[in-house]
């Protein structure tokens, strides 16, 4: 008789649930999709929330897990709505990742059906209080963070994802102690990758011109508190709020002000109103990547887009 796994015992009573609860949802759709679908049996299942925390989990778990992310490729995260399959997924699973505060729906659906077998990366670090990037309260129209007391966006800062890395390793060496040694290994893999570029960030950053960085959204407060910066977002936290005429005048005057010869689009987000300003201002663009998502097949991961932020901000600041 072959072996079932503790995980895989675990699973199929999960799953049992899931479909009870979330049957009435979806109509004409298994409403229980089970996560561990096509997994050699003993594998740790891991939804991720999101790709920054994805790549995590994927780097640590190597062959040992198999990664489920819940925000498509190339897809907007902050947008995210799930599906019941989605949500029985996250029932289902041996553990979720997310960073509670960036998906309200992921932080639902993991309050009501991962409680004990999931882990919050934003718990694990020092965070930083919501963007209050002006005086002017036009800036935070239709901001989706509302109900978090902290900026969310702490994958920006390589530091504090090499202190999620370890924690995470530790989670998984705990539910699947036949492993340990493994995720233990990557993990520490993982950190002093991270730790390398966080060095490259501290060393290319130490000497530049200027400090201010103008961003499409306010999503590197992360970046700009670790390296000595200082964040000029063009929208709150939300990317898709679009700033008033009497914002956009008190933008130009600020980034005149800052003397910044550039600012910076996103790879997720219509660039229409950065380029909108840079015009006004007379200043250039260039794409600053919040590392939010990677299109299908791309070849860019985590650290290779970070590098590329890198490469992007030492012209921009005039660094040496």
């Amino acid at each position: 008789m072959p072996r079932i796994s503790v995980q895989s015992r675990a699973r199929a009573s999960r799953a049992g649930a899931a479909a009870l609860a979330l049957a009435g949802l979806a109509a004409g759709t298994a409403a229980c999709a089970d996560a561990g679908a096509g997994v050699p049996p003993g594998t740790t299942v891991v939804v991720a929330s999101f790709y920054p925390v994805a790549w995590l989990a994927e780097r640590v778990g190597g062959g040992d897990v198999a990664v489920r992310t819940l925000t498509e490729p190339g897809a907007e995260p902050h947008d995210l709505e799930l599906t019941a399959r989605q949500v029985a997924s996250v029932e289902d699973a041996d553990q979720t990742v997310y960073v509670k505060g960036v998906q309200p729906a992921v932080d639902d659906a993991v309050k009501g059906h991962a409680k004990g077998r999931s882990l919050d990366a934003a718990s694990l670090v020092e965070t930083l209080p919501p963007p209050g990037e002006t005086d002017d309260a036009e800036a935070h129209d239709g901001v989706r963070h509302a109900e978090s007391p902290y900026d969310p966006h702490i994958w920006l800062d390589p530091s504090r994802m090499a202190t999620v890395a370890t924690a995470l390793g530790e989670r998984l060496a705990a539910a699947d102690p036949a492993h340990a040694a493994g995720y233990r290994r990557r993990a520490g893999d993982t950190a002093a990758a991270l730790g390398a570029l966080d060095r490259a960030f501290r060393d290319g950053l130490r000497t530049c011109a200027r400090r201010d960085v103008v961003t499409a959204h306010a999503a590197f407060g992360y970046l700009a508190d670790r390296y000595g910066l200082r964040q000029l977002p063009v929208a709150g936290v939300d990317p898709s709020s679009e700033p008033s005429p009497r914002r956009m005048a008190a933008l130009t005057r600020r980034v005149a002000a800052s003397g910044a010869t550039t600012i910076f689009t996103e790879t997720l987000v219509s660039p229409k109103v950065a380029r909108s300003l840079a015009r006004e201002a007379g200043v250039r663009t260039a794409v600053l990547d919040p590392a939010e998502g990677v299109a299908d097949g791309a070849a860019a991961d985590y650290l290779t887009i970070m590098q590329g932020n890198l490469r992007a901000l030492r012209p921009a600041l005039e660094c040496t």
